[in-house]
């Protein structure tokens, strides 16, 4: 029998609608509609134009009906964590969503351990990996900043369920979106009332949290009737887009790890209980909340953001695809330079091409000479710092880890993957390249028993998208450039 489904995938750069076929266990897909959902810029904040994307969303549902000629059978939405709106009394927005990428959080982490608790105590709290775009971060601020929002609030709901509110009328909190917010126990699966408490926001403004594949209302008339759709249900996917990826990487056994690779790269493993001590709090390590009760232990790295940003002032003089990015850097030799791709400098840079220009100035290396080579650099070490991350990982977990699959928009780029596999000295796997959409659709059929278990969905992607396995090259060569990477790391700091 046939089914199926509409997953509507939002990453921090674009959303896309994917329209869903499962059939006789295979899954096969089509993009319906995709759209740009980066932040707006207004008065020197961003924030995210959550209307512009609501109203995409229902365009992309009406678009999906038309093209196939079909009725689907539900929907389910993902998007990146930590962001949420805040609803006044009347059921509307307050505000403009922030987008984590905002300034207003850049001395939250100080004034949080001055003011409310020590970083490790807040770390043993919630097995949290400490940033300053995580929810709690972003409510101490604007605590701080008397955001008069807060003086009209009744509800906060991260972005995936502000956006399930929209479509059903219908509050609720998923729990792999909620356990990026840093306010959740983590051992009990529930809101943590001593943090509410500690930043001065009351719990009640939280939702019920609801596991990945419950339903959590029906599309509204008005917006069915719109779309020319029946008002079908809303799946209340792994609603955080690298969960819903995670669910969906074909992998067996249990040696292996994951990286989650686009604008973030999320490097982990799948556990059955969070892993919270010292000495993954000295590393900096995450737990969020999965599927079927695992956790994943994992850290959130930066990603293809350094040549995203790159790109975007190069822009300016070079229209550049991606693909003409990658295969310049494909032609330049190993350059000897090495940076950090995960320090603060490079969160959110005016000029990301000056910023590493800076890096490698401070460090006393050559600073690539041409936007080739400025691309070879981040590639490089960013499969450096996988290398760095990996280690980390089998040191805490001592877990033997034999093979590495990769998943997300940057499974795709063949550079990266073999210098991955070069730096890691493992085999890479690389795809499903929408693993996302996949994980998003096939946890809707789970909602309606149509799969039965995280192995079975993992099969049917299995059978239906085929992987390219990258072999390590140079290991010697990459063993060198790593001690090298170590020791400019060490300086720096």
């Amino acid at each position: 029998m046939e089914h199926n489904y509409l997953a509507l995938d939002l990453g921090a750069e674009s959303g896309r609608a994917i329209h869903g076929t499962l059939c006789a266990g295979k899954l096969s897909l089509t993009e319906t509609h995709r759209f740009p959902s980066g932040y707006i810029d207004i008065l020197g904040h961003y924030y995210w134009d959550i209307a512009r994307i609501f109203d995409e969303l229902k365009k992309g549902i009406e678009i999906t009906r038309i093209s196939k000629q079909l009725n689907f059978e539900s929907i389910g939405i993902d998007t990146w964590g930590v962001d949420f709106g805040i609803l006044a009394g009347d059921g509307y927005l307050a505000g403009l969503p922030f987008s984590y990428r905002d300034h207003h959080t850049d001395n939250a982490i100080t004034e949080f351990e001055q003011k409310v608790m020590p970083r490790k105590e807040l770390y043993l709290k919630t097995g949290l990996q400490l940033m300053q775009c995580n929810t709690i971060f972003q409510l101490f601020a604007l605590r701080q900043a008397q955001s008069p929002q807060l003086s009209i609030a009744t509800d906060l709901l991260f972005m995936p369920d502000l956006l399930n509110y929209f479509f059903t009328g219908v509050k609720k909190a998923e729990f792999t979106i909620a356990s990026t917010s840093q306010l959740m126990n983590l051992h009990n699966r529930k809101w943590n009332s001593d943090l509410f408490k500690a930043i001065g926001i009351p719990e009640k403004w939280m939702q019920e949290i609801v596991q990945p594949g419950e339903i959590i209302g029906n599309i509204s008339p008005s917006i069915a009737h719109k779309a020319g759709i029946l008002p079908i249900p809303v799946v209340a996917v792994p609603s955080h887009d690298s969960q819903s990826a995670i669910a969906a990487i074909p992998a067996k056994g249990n040696n292996w790890a994951y990286l989650s690779s686009g604008t973030w790269s999320v490097m982990g493993i799948e556990v059955d209980k969070p892993i919270i001590d010292e000495v993954s709090e000295h590393y900096g390590f995450t737990n969020e909340g999965g599927v079927e009760g695992t956790f994943c232990f994992m850290k959130n790295l930066n990603g293809l953001w350094l040549l995203q940003e790159c790109k975007k002032i190069w822009d300016l003089t070079h229209k550049y695809s991606y693909n003409d990015l990658t295969t310049m850097a494909s032609e330049v030799e190993n350059l000897g330079i090495y940076i950090d791709t995960n320090t603060p400098e490079f969160y959110n840079p005016t000029n990301m091409q000056d910023a590493i220009a800076d890096y490698c100035e401070k460090t006393g290396q050559k600073i690539p000479e041409n936007h080739a080579q400025f691309t070879r650099c981040i590639f490089n070490n960013l499969a450096l710092k996988y290398l760095q991350t990996l280690n980390q990982i089998r040191e805490i977990s001592g877990k033997t880890i034999d093979e590495l699959h990769v998943i997300g928009g940057g499974s795709k780029n063949e550079l990266l993957c073999q210098l991955t596999a070069n730096s890691l000295r493992i085999p890479v796997i690389a795809g499903p390249a929408e693993a996302t959409a996949m994980g998003n659709l096939l946890y809707q059929a789970k909602g309606f028993g149509h799969v039965v278990s995280i192995a079975e969905i993992r099969n049917i992607v299995c059978n239906s998208f085929e992987t390219i396995t990258y072999y390590p090259q140079e290991s010697e060569k990459w063993k060198i450039c790593f001690e090298k990477y170590t020791d400019i790391l060490k300086s720096y700091s």
